[in-house]
């Protein structure tokens, strides 16, 4: 099976946390799904310039690492997924779009409510227990 080992952003500003939507993909299974942005770690870059670059690529936004959050482990049907997910800051909630759909700026108590990518969820959980 494939293995992917990516970065993610969990992007706060004041007391809100960025989802982005994907579009259709590759996979039902991801298509449409609500995530944490990130991507691939580049040869030769650290996972926190890699989400960096991947947070200026995908939405044009300036963010601030604060400290490693966890490590997700998740096996879908086509490929095994591990992703280093970094809680971040950024001083503003201007971004623009370049491989999402859509984007909400949510309270941790809110962010369940989305459909999100199976990745995705241990970390809503443990955004919630914070």
């Amino acid at each position: 099976m494939k293995k992917i080992s990516v970065v993610a952003a969990v992007i706060q500003h004041n007391d809100l946390y960025l989802c982005v939507r994907r579009g259709p993909a590759k996979y039902d299974y991801i298509a449409n799904k609500w995530e944490f942005p990130g991507g691939k770690v580049e040869p030769e870059e650290t996972k926190e310039d890699a989400i960096k670059r991947e947070i200026q690529e995908e939405l044009k936004m300036e963010i601030m690492i604060s400290t490693f959050l966890m490590t997700v482990s998740h096996v879908y049907p086509d490929f095994h997924l591990t992703m280093d997910t970094f809680l971040c800051n950024t001083f503003s909630k201007d971004l623009t779009l370049t491989e999402h759909q859509d984007f909400l700026w949510l309270p941790k108590d809110k962010l369940s409510h989305l459909d999100w990518a199976a990745a995705d969820k241990p970390i809503v959980s443990k955004l919630e227990s914070l």
